[in-house]
């Protein structure tokens, strides 16, 4: 792709999408249960990046001891985030506030899944352009229940309004960054490399997904038969798009 401006501009769309879900729950009442099934939906399309996106490109191309190393690397960067986030709390006296800790380790567990939209899109841009607008455009929906789920969530903890509105908006910091990476550093290596460095983020993604959207989403709420719907229909989603689109692009 011949310009960082265009790759930039395809970035945005996933941040956009982000940013629209969060308005979405700022305009709206949201219970714990609409929370839950949000929450639910979001990590039905975290886990489909990862199945449908990720995961096939690192078994066609690497080897398996590789795809182990990296998926295992990166979930274990996000238990050490995880922990980081927690003893911050501790250290300011704040350990019983888990409530606190949890609205953070969604808003990092967001920026991850940002971050690796960032990646996709970077990288993607270097295979040719309608791959990066590909993905680009299938991140949106994705992100668009994250949003929502993460601002409710915040609301649902007594995060002030203009605090919320500003982190909604600073989303657009983690993909932005990570495409400017990807478009600088890993496009001019080889495929290997690239296709670990998403494998990578295939194992934090993961861990975000299991052990805090979907804590949360039982914690917000109990669930009910809609709620693993609503997990399958994210999932659903995420594949029937990417599908389309990629029928559809040349």
């Amino acid at each position: 792709m011949d310009s960082i401006w265009l790759v930039l501009g395809l970035a945005l769309f996933p941040a956009l999408g982000n940013f629209s879900g969060g308005l979405a729950a700022e305009v709206s009442r949201v219970t714990g249960r609409h929370l839950n099934y949000a929450l639910h939906g979001a990590a039905g399309l975290v886990i489909a990046v990862v199945a449908v996106e990720i995961m096939p490109r690192a078994l066609d191309n690497l080897s398996g001891w590789v795809i182990a190393v990296a998926f295992a690397l990166g979930g274990i960067a996000y238990t050490g985030i995880e922990k980081f986030v927690e003893s911050l709390y501790t250290r300011r006296g704040k350990q019983e506030d888990n409530s606190q800790t949890s609205v953070w380790m969604i808003y990092i567990a967001v920026s991850i899944d940002l971050f690796s939209d960032g990646l996709l899109i970077g990288a993607g841009s270097a295979v040719s352009p309608s791959v990066a607008i590909v993905l680009a455009t299938g991140q949106v929906l994705a992100d668009v229940p994250e949003g929502f789920a993460t601002i409710a969530n915040m609301k649902d903890k007594g995060i002030s309004r203009s605090k919320r509105l500003l982190i909604s908006a600073s989303f657009a910091i983690p993909v932005l960054s990570a495409t400017v990476f990807a478009y600088f550093v890993l496009r001019n290596q080889s495929e290997a490399l690239k296709l670990a460095a998403l494998t990578f983020t295939a194992g934090l993604l993961t861990i975000a997904a299991i052990e805090d959207m979907i804590s949360e989403a039982h914690g917000s709420g109990e669930d009910t038969h809609i709620s693993p719907l609503a997990f399958i229909g994210g999932f659903v989603l995420f594949v029937l798009v990417s599908e389309g689109l990629g029928s559809v692009m040349p």
